[in-house]
């Protein structure tokens, strides 16, 4: 009979669970990068990003992880091809000039109910700015073939024209067509490397 040694996959700092140190590539099959805007005031307009490359590196102490993302511009996909051929534009993220959207992490904190926040440089059409994400670590397991990946969900919010996203059209009863705030939503799972 052959003892099995299962991995350790968590720790426990400051009592938190927590993954073990390393680096963890993002999963495109179990991530979603996702963002949410109004429309004309009364709607909201959901898309996401299909093209991107993430890395985030887990150290001993946790305020010194960081994470860095890459985003594809063009990939972008709102579920309307007219829609998403216009954000492509010089009116939105001009993709030609500007192909890649990116953050770095610059800051990690712990906050009081074991919740965190990531405070990193957000760079959209070739303008960098402070981008502050609330993360939720949903745990880290071992799956059936014998990977580590670990889960969590991020959320912020953004005003585009700090970007200089700035294409509107105003309304005659007020507000804008699209809304300058623009709401950041990432179901993520990523896989330990080797």
């Amino acid at each position: 009979m052959t003892d099995t040694v299962t991995p350790v996959t968590t720790r426990v700092v400051n009592g938190l669970t927590l993954p073990t140190t390393g680096t963890f590539v993002l999963d495109k099959s179990h991530t979603e990068v996702g963002f949410i805007v109004r429309h004309l005031m009364v709607s909201k307009v959901r898309g996401r990003f299909t093209d991107y490359e993430g890395t985030i590196v887990v150290a001993d102490d946790p305020s010194e992880s960081s994470v860095e993302v890459t985003i594809q511009a063009t990939s972008i996909n709102t579920n309307d091809e007219g829609r998403d051929n216009h954000v492509r534009t010089n009116d939105f993220l001009a993709v030609a000039e500007y192909p890649t959207l990116t953050f770095r992490s610059t800051k990690v904190e712990l906050g009081s109910k074991g919740d965190w926040r990531v405070t990193g440089d957000l760079t959209v059409r070739g303008v960098t700015r402070p981008a502050v994400l609330d993360v939720e670590f949903e745990g880290v397991i071992q799956d059936p073939w014998g990977n580590q990946r670990l889960g969590f969900t991020a959320s912020g919010e953004i005003d585009r024209n700090d970007f200089g996203v700035s294409f509107n059209a105003a309304l005659e009863t007020g507000g804008f067509v699209v809304s300058p705030k623009v709401k950041l939503e990432i179901e993520a799972e990523a896989v330990r490397q080797a």
